[in-house]
């Protein structure tokens, strides 16, 4: 079911679309010489577009008009009605009209529809309902009054009048000059005499009951609307009394001559017309990103410490520094160029003929026909960030550096040292080596950006951005052949001691290198993604941070490559996790998640300035799940140990008494409600999933201690045992025939299938059969399985998630359901992207990949099947399935 900001969102599309905007583009674009639109105007409009809540308001006659007059004359330009109409469509963005005309005129004649407000009779008339509260006194002074005009002034030529609901107006537009001086002079004494308010509007004389009220008609609608900023554009007098009240982001544009308090002046409503045009433009880009990339066509490169985004154009889009949860210096995938990007691009315009990773690495390469940029992230000193990018090939390039850090908030400059660019200003050093290059460093009045050209047919251009280096060395782009086979070999010899599955072994060896760069290797924590707020659904709030570790998805990850062979990652991970255990009141108390440090995550934030990608907002940083209580961490960690125990053939002591630990924490907990794997941000409950790994952790501490000649507790046996009758009787649901999210639910949940899957339930007992169906056939769509179907608690839709399809899979194979595995295997297979990486959740009715990316959950999954497929293959004799070629 639609949300109401999804809604929202779907209207303002719905209406954005109905709209002839290729002609406001072609307006945008055409040139307008001495029409007020400054460089100083626009950088402003791009403030303003990025402003939470707008309210763009203006004047009628001789703003979005040519001039007051009748009805005929005066229609609103067509493309400032088409900008206006645009604007009043867009999400958390107001338009209106504050006119010194009657309401019931105004409405008549700019033919303006009703998402559009209209104020009239100079801000006082909200509503039709104004005119007919008007007093029979009034009624009579006015009469009195336009009976007096008449007399005075009616018999002049060019001039006409007309009754408002709390004035006489005096038209002169069409009158001399000299007719115009006689009839304000009259007018302006027949005002005084009576104590009317005098208002000038252009070529208008009002005789007003009231004074003018646009500031505050102004001051009510940006009230009223919850407009966090305001644009007010006007030419009359009336106008400059609005303009006095705006403040901070606020934008004032005067329209034509005349005096004015307002920052900015354009010559005539066209000009308006056309900064309306544009501000609806870079606010819509804004709101819903500029041609947002599909996720999975990211590539990620990584050292370790640090990882970064790349486009499949070889724009570097996402990276921070120092430390994964650190403020942003490129984030472009939430927010465009504006938010930061490091961009090369061939001078002669074509089409990128492929991306793709050096064999069994983390380098990648981009590649147009006589342009190549390789880019890597190469090893560095703890709190250092070396990048590199080489780029070669026989043509031009150009090169764009546009870092913003901190997400696009921190004050910097810029400076060209020679072959060196210096990012001034910030906490630590940034600086590009650019051996033979020379920037050119220009700013918009915020932000500087280096840009330059190089022709590569004299040779390769080695670019390397540095930060945090307070002793940078010289450059060496004659030695960076050298380091970068250093980082192939490393990473090539890691990947050929790993033992990979007849079963997509590409595949299996492009996610194990994804998951060894989530881990950091400084402290052995584990990425859950190396990304924030890269959304479950497509202008929807479900934006989380993933760049901290859980230890759920810590531990499900290093157990992963431990079943590849490769143990280090987990020992790593242990360590990490003892330290924390060393400072924490009890191991029960433990959180859910930390920082790669250790620490305790800070509150979760919003950063307002930027619109998230393809205008999915809020951008959060933080993650509040750190104050949940989520019991079943305890389980995926006994599983590591056991695993990586098995797997040495030995049981390191500090093993030996974290898993102790974790029991212990089960022991005191189990029977506590939770807010379970899922994060649900609603009440505790008794959650299944939770359950059976609380059991997980026991029976895993006993197989442990039984392998090893340790010795178990007494009472992890009867405790084991207590949860699973408890989990296997409290955990069915009869009319739901299935084991159900939890207690007393009959809410299904993907993750309810490892009440099979860790063994808790034998395989083929009918409920764990019946649990399956009913897993498949509430949850499976496609590819695709999703997580749950009831309400969370939270707004807005989802995808399904790639985690809970490979436990669908495992499923299939426990249960004997072989080719069912083996097809929906291959849909997943079908859903990589094309360098071989998987985001978090994929929707199968718009075929749009979702959520953080790449993500840990998705690759693990993954390569769990491979290997399980793998084995049952081999042990049943089923027909091979050979892995397609992929370059990964």
């Amino acid at each position: 079911m639609a949300t109401p900001l999804n809604q929202s969102v779907a209207d303002s599309a719905l209406l954005t679309r109905s709209l002839p905007l290729g002609l406001l583009r072609a307006f945008v674009q055409t040139d307008a010489a001495d029409d007020g639109l400054t460089p100083a105007l626009l950088a402003e409009l791009k403030v303003l577009a990025r402003v939470p809540g707008l309210l763009v308001a203006c004047n009628y006659g001789g703003t979005l008009c040519d001039a007051e007059g009748i009805s005929t004359e005066t229609l609103p330009l067509g493309s400032a009605a088409i900008a206006l109409r645009a604007l009043a469509a867009l999400p958390n963005t107001h338009a209106a009209v504050i006119s010194g005309r009657s309401l019931r005129d105004l409405a008549a004649v700019s033919r303006l529809p009703a998402e559009v407000h209209l104020v009239g009779s100079h801000g006082a008339e909200f509503d039709m309902g104004f005119a007919h509260a008007q007093t029979l006194a009034t009624e009579a002074l006015l009469q009195k009054v336009g009976a007096e005009l008449n007399e005075a002034v009616g018999f002049m030529k060019g001039i006409w009048m007309e009754r408002k609901p709390v004035a006489v107006s005096v038209h002169t537009r069409p009158a001399a000059p000299d007719v115009v001086s006689a009839v304000t002079k009259a007018a302006r004494e027949i005002a005084a005499r009576h104590g009317l308010a005098f208002i000038v509007d252009g070529s208008v004389l009002d005789l007003s009951i009231l004074e003018p009220a646009k500031a505050d008609a102004l001051e009510n609608l940006r009230s009223r609307l919850g407009a966090s900023a305001a644009m007010f554009a006007g030419d009359a007098a009336s106008d400059e009394l609005a303009m006095a009240t705006l403040r901070g982001p606020d934008m004032g544009l005067r329209v034509g001559a005349g005096k004015s308090v307002a920052a900015h002046r354009l010559r005539d409503p066209e000009s308006f017309a056309r900064v309306l045009a544009i501000l609806f433009e870079l606010r819509r880009a804004w709101l819903f990103g500029e041609d947002a990339v599909g996720l999975e066509r990211h590539s990620m490169i990584g050292n370790g410490s640090v990882t970064a985004l790349v486009t499949p154009d070889a724009k570097i889009c996402w990276m921070s520094h120092p430390l994964p949860d650190s403020g942003s210096l490129f984030a472009h995938i939430l927010g465009g160029d504006a938010a930061g990007h490091f961009t090369v691009a061939p001078v002669k315009a074509s089409q990128v003929l492929g991306q793709r990773y050096v064999d069994s690495t983390m380098i990648v390469e981009t590649r147009w026909a006589d342009v190549t940029v390789t880019d890597y992230l190469e090893p560095a000193p703890d709190g250092i960030t070396s990048l590199v990018r080489v780029l070669s090939g026989h043509g031009a390039a150009t090169i764009t550096f546009a870092p913003r850090p901190d997400y696009a908030t921190a004050p910097f400059s810029m400076e060209a040292r020679g072959d060196e660019v210096h990012v001034m200003g910030t906490s630590e050093p940034i600086i590009l080596l650019a051996p033979g290059v020379t920037f050119n460093i220009t700013s918009d009045g915020r932000h500087a950006t280096a840009t330059a050209a190089v022709n590569l047919a004299n040779g390769p251009v080695v670019l390397n951005l540095r930060c945090g280096d307070t002793e940078p060395q010289p450059a060496d782009p004659a030695g960076e052949t050298g380091r970068r086979a250093g980082v192939a070999l490393h990473a090539r010899q890691w990947v050929q001691n790993l033992a990979l599955p007849a079963v997509k072994p590409s595949l299996v060896r492009r996610s194990a290198l994804v998951l060894r760069a989530l881990v950091h290797q400084p402290t052995g924590a584990v990425l859950a993604a190396p990304t924030t707020s890269l959304p479950e659904g497509i202008g929807g709030t479900r934006n989380w941070d993933y760049r901290y570790c859980w230890l759920r998805d810590g531990s499900m990850t290093v157990n992963a490559l431990v079943d590849l062979g490769s143990t280090s990652e987990a020992a790593g991970f242990l360590a990490w996790l003892g330290r924390i255990l060393a400072n924490a009141p009890g191991p029960e108390w433990l959180h859910p998640l930390y920082s790669v440090t250790g620490a305790p995550l800070s509150t979760e934030a919003v950063i307002d300035s930027l619109p998230g990608y393809a205008g999915s907002r809020p951008v959060r940083i933080g993650n509040a799940a750190d104050h949940q209580v989520q019991l079943d961490v305890f389980g995926p960690i006994a599983e590591l140990v056991n695993s990586l125990s098995e797997r040495e053939d030995a049981l390191a002591d500090p093993h030996w008494e974290l898993l102790v630990q974790m029991a212990a924490a089960v022991l005191a907990r189990w029977h506590e409600p939770d807010h379970g794997i899922w994060e649900a941000r609603r009440a505790p409950r008794h959650h299944v999933y939770t359950k059976v790994m609380c059991w997980v952790t026991l029976d895993r501490a006993l197989r442990t201690a039984e392998r090893h000649g340790r010795a178990p507790k007494p009472e992890w046996a009867p405790a084991a045992a207590a949860i699973k009758a408890e989990v296997l009787q409290e955990g069915w649901d009869a009319a739901a025939q299935s084991y159900t999210v939890a207690y007393d639910s009959p809410d299904l949940d993907a993750a309810v299938l490892h009440i099979g899957l860790s063994g808790l339930l034998d395989v083929t007992d009918q409920r764990f059969l019946d649990t399956v169906t009913a897993v498949e056939r509430e949850l499976r769509v496609g590819p695709t399985v999703f997580r749950y179907r009831y309400d969370d608690g939270l707004p807005g839709l989802e995808g399904g998630f790639h985690i809970c399809t490979t436990w669908l899979i495992e499923a299939y194979v426990a249960v004997g359901r072989i080719e069912e595995a083996w097809d929906l295997f291959d849909q997943l297979v079908n859903l990589f992207g094309p360098t071989g990486l998987l985001p978090e959740e994929y929707d199968p009715g718009t075929e749009t990949h979702l959520g953080n990316h790449p993500q840990a959950y998705s690759h693990l999954g993954f390569i769990r099947c491979a290997r399980i497929l793998d084995a049952h293959q081999d042990q049943h004799g089923t027909r091979k399935r050979h892995d397609e070629p992929r370059r990964s």
